[in-house]
């Protein structure tokens, strides 16, 4: 602290030998009071330590205004909830019971009325090329939060120019402008925006308990919150290096003493940190390097750059010591939550550590990548339908972990809980695995693989599926895994009356279907008594005729007579008895505007919930076609039939 008070007393002519008290200023050095220097340095100072303190004033009133819409939050989520599934009345319900839910329909019109209004001009993508596939909601944030610091950046300052001497060099003089305490407005928002970056990008998000929104949810924010805060630190050290190179005076000799101060040399070390952190976030440095090095690389150099922000001004620790805190603390959970789930008994009857062994079911494809298939089960609580784990798969590599979404029900049974994924093999990991389970299961009929799990994350995205909801799932791909437990789960209720439930889903190839052929199986038995309509799109294959459901050809009929299987252990996509399976017209990609727009028009009554996961440019297309089925004015009438959201999955979304 002396040290800095030296450095300071030199680039702010202040005299702490003359002073006869010390004015604090949080964040700040004490100020030597009174000031014995010329009448320009004295209102030059008066400056600087003026705009610091409101510097200070406005980074208290961002966090008092992020805490007030947090508190908004909360309370609107208690005062204007959405029923739950589990708490709606079924069979016959007392006068209390009535009336209860009559004043809920009450509060749910305006909530309604207002997400349906949301819904419609603010969930499509805005500005792709520019901030990616990102809804007008979240860009909204982004520019509420960016105008805020705009405006906050100049307000305040005093702008004037100072000329003043330069002791024991006459003739020489300095010029002082509000240069200087703008740079440090710039600086101090920096260090205050530091803890909000992290608490964005943490997986065990307090931001999650608060809201209830999935932590993903808040990667937009972060990523943009991180270049403002590049900006910003790349503005204050340009703003300085101006200052001591170019207007303070005599040089080069002010320049040259200034760059070699240990306060300044952290300040380089910050930003060419911040610098580095913001190359291999971009799009081309996580294609040139790789997600998992730039995944790796952001966590080390993130902590290195706030501890390189202490080592330059240590007096803004009280915004550096809460990011430290949220990182450790979510490391910590993180770690915590691993070693409960695999805390169990060993074989020798000893407790220790204990990976899950999931079976291994390979599917080849040359064209498009091998799509491998993971069965296990393990002791553990079940998960919320719409939540994931990060697997660690233990015999490629124990410093990687990938987001999976569980495709069946979380059910226990014996203290056991299933898990099962489906994954296509692109590159790096996922490479290497099904590589693996194809070698493994050419030497013997099947094969196992030790995997580390952690989590559950997420939330849950059945909690608000009553019964009057309307289901339509779209999926692309691998992306079935995340619809198909909301499936699974309508399937084991009570058939509810007029309610519409829709599968569409796009393949590539016709023997897709064999990934979840048990799953699918299990719809197809449900389909009859619960009306599940299920359209499957083929769209690397050529016009096929296969019969489907509709053409009157029974189950037994079609097993018999297209019986077989390239896999081991796996019936024939041709033994489900699921509608359309590449029927001619259904060798393309799903025409989504249309297919939306009609299953809406042809719901009955109630609200209608789209559940989608797959490519970036599918959901994209969702959100348009969605947010146009909205309408505000529709829903505060009564219609329910325009209350239409979209439950999506955008992990991988950029």
């Amino acid at each position: 602290m002396a040290t800095m008070e030296n450095h300071l007393a030199a680039r702010h002519i202040q005299n702490f030998s003359e002073a006869s008290s010390l004015e604090k200023h949080w964040g700040y050095v004490d100020r030597a009071v009174p000031c014995t220097n010329d009448a320009g340095s004295c209102a030059y100072l008066d400056q600087v330590y003026g705009s610091h303190d409101l510097s200070m004033l406005y980074s208290g009133i961002l966090w008092a205004t992020i805490g007030g819409i947090l508190l908004l939050w909360t309370i609107g989520r208690r005062v204007f909830s959405s029923p739950r599934a589990d708490e709606v009345p079924t069979g016959s319900a007392t006068d209390n019971e009535r009336q209860a839910v009559k004043t809920i329909s009450r509060r749910s019109r305006i909530r309604m009325t207002a997400e349906a209004l949301v819904r419609r001009y603010l969930l499509p993508d805005s500005v792709r090329f520019v901030f990616g596939r990102t809804t007008r909601l979240q860009v909204l944030i982004l520019a509420a939060l960016a105008a805020y610091l705009l405006a906050f950046s100049f307000a305040g300052i005093v702008y004037q120019t100072w000329i003043t001497p330069v002791k024991n060099s006459p003739g020489v003089y300095n010029t002082r402008t509000s240069l200087g305490p703008w740079s440090d407005r710039v600086g101090v928002l920096a260090y205050a925006l530091t803890p909000l970056s992290v608490m964005l990008s943490s997986r065990e998000s307090i931001l999650s308990l608060v809201t209830g929104l999935p932590y993903q949810s808040f990667n937009f924010l972060h990523r943009w919150l991180g270049y403002i805060i590049v900006i910003q630190g790349s503005l204050h050290t340009i703003g300085w290096t101006i200052i001591e190179v170019k207007l303070y005076q005599p040089q080069p000799k002010v320049a040259q003493e200034w760059i070699v101060q240990l306060y300044i040399i952290w300040g380089v070390v910050a930003q060419i940190l911040l610098l580095m952190l913001f190359a291999l976030s971009t799009p081309w440095g996580i294609r040139l390097t790789g997600y998992e090095f730039f995944r790796k690389a952001h966590y080390v150099l993130a902590m290195v750059y706030i501890g390189a922000c202490w080592g330059h001004w240590v007096n803004l620790q009280c915004f550096l010591i809460p990011g430290l805190a949220i990182w450790a603390l979510d490391r910590g959970i993180r770690f915590f939550r691993s070693a409960l789930i695999h805390y169990q008994y060993l074989p020798d009857g000893t407790m220790g550590f204990k990976t899950a062994q999931a079976s291994l079911t390979h599917f080849t494809d040359e064209e498009h990548g091998d799509v491998v298939r993971m069965d296990f089960k393990h002791p553990q609580d079940p998960w919320m339908v719409g939540q994931h784990f990060y697997l660690t798969f233990a015999e490629s590599s124990i410093w990687q972990s990938h987001p999976f979404t569980p495709l069946n029900l979380p059910k226990v049974q014996d203290g056991l809980v299933s898990h099962s994924y489906v994954f296509r093999a692109k590159k790096g990991e996922t490479k290497k695995i099904a590589a693996l389970a194809a070698k493994k299961l050419a030497a013997a009929p099947s094969a196992t693989t030790p995997l580390i799990l952690s989590g559950s994350y997420g939330e849950s995205i059945v909690d608000n599926l009553t019964p009057d909801v309307n289901v339509l799932c779209v999926a692309g791909g691998t992306g079935i895994t995340y619809v198909l437990p909301v499936l699974l789960r309508l399937a084991e209720q009570p058939c509810v009356k007029d309610r519409r439930i829709q599968l569409v889903w796009a393949v590539r190839k016709k023997q897709d279907t064999q990934w979840i052929e048990k799953e699918l199986d299990t719809i197809r038995r449900a389909a009859k008594i619960h009306k599940i309509e299920v359209h499957i799109y083929v769209t690397k294959e050529a016009s096929s005729k296969t019969p489907s459901i509709s053409d009157g050809m029974s189950e037994k009929e079609m097993a018999t007579k297209e019986a077989g299987s390239s896999v081991k252990g796996v019936r024939s996509e041709s033994s489900l008895d699921v509608q359309k399976i590449g029927s001619q017209g259904f060798d393309r990609h799903p025409e989504l505007d249309k297919l939306v727009a009609e299953f809406v028009e042809g719901t009955v009554r109630g609200s209608t919930a789209v559940y989608a996961s797959g490519p970036g440019s599918m959901i994209s297309d969702l959100r348009t076609i969605v947010a146009s089925c909205n309408s505000g004015a529709k829903v505060w009438q009564g219609n329910e039939r325009y209350d239409v959201r979209l439950v999506c999955d955008d992990r991988l979304e950029w």
